[in-house]
């Protein structure tokens, strides 16, 4: 289901959300990579499949207005000027000027600048849009609670904004590469584009619509809210349900009803993937060895870590190492 719109050119109200030390751990898993971005010029009649590829999307319009279908989600989004789309978990997704305007299947790859130079030229004769497409990988980011709670598309409307003004400047600073034809334009925009995702990711998370998802709703919680701090900041910590309510000042069976209730799985479930998380994040970015990265994680034996990460994602340690290092 799509988000409500929020403004991009009003300055923004105070967030009442709180928590942000653990949303900060959150987006600090994005470690992203832009498999394509590129601009779209076209006139109507005119319509953009997008395949079906593992990670998050944007779409910017740059002038002009758009429909985008997404699969899974039942309502079209109609798209204006200045109107930022995000598509947290991918997926299939299709844009065109109207419904029923013929559909122009591209390929993976096929709209990046760094493949052609300048922009895609598509369509008939008639009214006509520019818009920035871009597509990146997630690092361990999709895995995480907070990540898994976004809605399918984030709609942040030109018109309609309660977010900082800076997610209006990297807006603008990016359109304006997407028109340019100078030397590193591409570089700059593929920097351009990941700020962008973090700031739109950021601006839904703390706005009410944001606040009331499971994972910032147990954030809000003064004493939840601590014990996820907790595990975040010392993931290593020998953490058991007894210890966890005795630090946020709860009963056992009180935290862990309350926990499990805001959260959606018990502390002890929570508190297991976030260290694998953590274990991802140090395999795929660090030089360290197993047999540093299982106590630094709260696993007392190389071991033992060994079995707990192929349970969480199916591979060895070392193979998701060096298959992400590959990467």
């Amino acid at each position: 289901m799509a988000s409500s719109p929020k403004k991009l050119t009003e300055r923004p109200e105070p967030p009442e959300c709180k928590g942000v030390d653990v949303l900060a751990d959150v987006l600090d898993t994005l470690r992203l990579s832009t498999r394509m971005h590129g601009r779209f010029e076209l006139c109507a009649p005119w319509g953009l499949q997008f395949p079906t590829i593992p990670g998050a999307h944007i779409v910017l319009i740059a002038r002009g207005g758009a429909r985008l279908e997404v699969e899974g989600v039942p309502e079209a989004l109609v798209l204006s000027a200045g109107d930022l789309a995000v598509l947290p978990h991918g997926g299939g997704h299709t844009l065109r000027d109207a419904e029923g305007s013929p559909i122009h299947v591209l390929e993976p790859g096929a709209c990046s600048r760094s493949h052609g130079g300048g922009p895609i030229r598509l369509g008939g004769d008639g009214a006509r849009t520019a818009l920035v497409a871009a597509s990146f990988e997630l690092g361990v980011a999709p895995r995480t609670l907070l990540f898994k709670e976004l809605p399918r598309v984030i709609h942040l409307a030109a018109d309609n904004a309660v977010t900082a003004p800076t997610l209006t400047s990297t807006v603008q600073l990016l359109l304006v590469e997407s028109a340019s034809s100078q030397p590193g334009a591409s570089v700059i925009m593929s920097r351009l584009a990941d700020i962008l995702l973090v700031q739109a990711l950021r601006a839904h998370i703390l706005t009410k619509d944001g606040c009331q998802e499971a994972g910032m709703r147990a954030l809000t919680d003064p004493q939840i809210g601590k014990a996820l701090a907790l595990i975040h900041e010392h993931p290593q910590e020998p953490w058991t349900v007894e210890s966890l309510a005795s630090a946020v000042a709860m009963s056992r069976s009180g935290f862990a009803a309350r926990f499990s209730e805001l959260v959606g799985e018990p502390p002890l479930e929570y508190l297991a993937g976030w260290r694998m998380i953590k274990a991802a994040q140090l395999l795929r970015e660090s030089e360290l060895s197993l047999s540093e990265v299982a106590p630094a994680i709260g696993y007392q034996s190389e071991a033992s870590f060994n079995r707990a990460f192929k349970r969480w994602d199916g591979t060895a340690p070392g193979a998701y190492r060096r298959s992400h290092r590959r990467a």
